[in-house]
């Protein structure tokens, strides 16, 4: 019977050493591919992530020193076993639990930050009752503390800002400003001055006048046009920004709040608190005025009637939504031609549907 197993015997054997000459071939190669990329790396140190380390530390942890001496190309075998030595005592780390009183979350903090800037009449027990409905249990002492750190006043001594007060009369509120263009007159240059105002709610822009010198006549008669009760622009208006100008003189004022219109001075050097004006200057001059040369003020109105009926009518608004301010009738489909229109021999253009 021993006699009938001898040549399966020696298959078995042969199969056995066939494929240990292949796995050895395998482990040969894979170390020679492994000293070629060393070598193509230039000697340069190989940046391993957590995980590629954990997996070569547990395959080498299986080799032992002796083996991994012969097939380690990429770290050396202290290496791996410093790694292993590290997982085990990672397992058996834990996380220490830290004493005292947990400290306020910096989602909190900002709310009660952003709470009191936005409110200013909200004391520390409204702000402790608003977060308590948002799911915060946070104590008066702390909301306290934590806006003495920020350099905010209590309620009654903190200030409202220009945004709330904006928002509150946004229907009502109507900024005014000058800007000036040079023009080309038989005297040489002249400085022209254009006053505009503009309504914050919706961005329409009217131009009030302009002239070359702003007397207490010319002012006065803007004021009056303004004011007027049948087509003046301030009509439904209650307020009215400016700068600290000294054009804006007391008559000035004296006759637009006589009509019902308040007149809110900026703080000095503040361009910022009539930024809306601002921006319109801005855009008619990158638009328009910087774009043309005058000669006689009478070529600078019409440019400046084109661009204001531009800017009302025509062109898009981002600080809206980016729409006209005067929204014309909306074709029911889109299957129409397009049409440019222009201004100013194309300087100023938009596009609509043809009917």
């Amino acid at each position: 019977m021993t006699a009938d197993f001898y040549p399966l015997r020696v298959l078995l054997v042969a199969v056995a050493g066939w494929a240990n000459r292949e796995q050895q071939r395998t482990i040969e190669y894979l170390v020679e591919e492994n000293r070629v990329l060393k070598e193509h790396f230039g000697g340069r140190r190989l940046r391993l992530t957590d995980d590629q380390r954990r997996r070569l530390a547990a395959k080498g942890k299986r080799l032992g020193r002796k083996l991994l001496n012969r097939v380690a190309t990429i770290v050396t075998p202290d290496t791996i076993m410093r790694w292993h030595r590290r997982l085990i005592a990672a397992k058996w780390t834990f996380p220490a639990s830290r004493c005292g009183r947990r400290g306020v979350m910096t989602e909190i903090r900002r709310l009660i930050v952003r709470m009191a800037r936005e409110n200013s009449t909200w004391g520390y027990s409204r702000i402790q009752g608003e977060l308590n409905d948002l799911g915060h249990r946070v104590g008066r002492t702390t909301v306290s503390r934590i806006l003495k750190a920020e350099g905010i006043k209590p309620a009654p001594d903190r200030p409202s800002s220009w945004r709330t007060f904006l928002k509150a009369h946004w229907g009502q509120i109507a900024a005014t400003d000058f800007f000036t263009t040079e023009v080309w007159t038989p005297r040489g240059l002249v400085t022209i001055y254009t006053l505009f105002v503009i309504d914050l709610k919706t961005r329409r822009v009217h131009i009030a006048g302009s002239t070359s010198y702003s007397d207490g006549a010319f002012m006065n008669q803007v004021a009056r046009n303004l004011t007027d009760v049948v087509d003046g622009f301030l009509g439904s208006h209650g307020y009215l920004l400016c700068d600290r100008d000294s054009k804006f003189s007391a008559a000035f004022r004296a006759t637009l709040e006589s009509a019902g219109a308040d007149v809110v001075l900026t703080p000095h050097r503040a361009p910022n608190c009539n930024a809306f004006a601002e921006r319109f200057v801005r855009s008619i001059k990158a638009e328009c005025l910087g774009r043309m040369v005058f000669f006689g003020t009478s070529s600078l109105r019409r440019a400046v009637a084109e661009y204001a009926a531009h800017y009302n009518r025509e062109r898009p608004h981002q600080g809206i939504g980016n729409v006209r301010i005067q929204q014309g009738p909306r074709l029911a489909s889109p299957a129409g031609g397009v049409r440019c229109d222009e201004r100013l021999g194309g300087l100023l253009k938009h596009y609509r549907r043809a009917a």
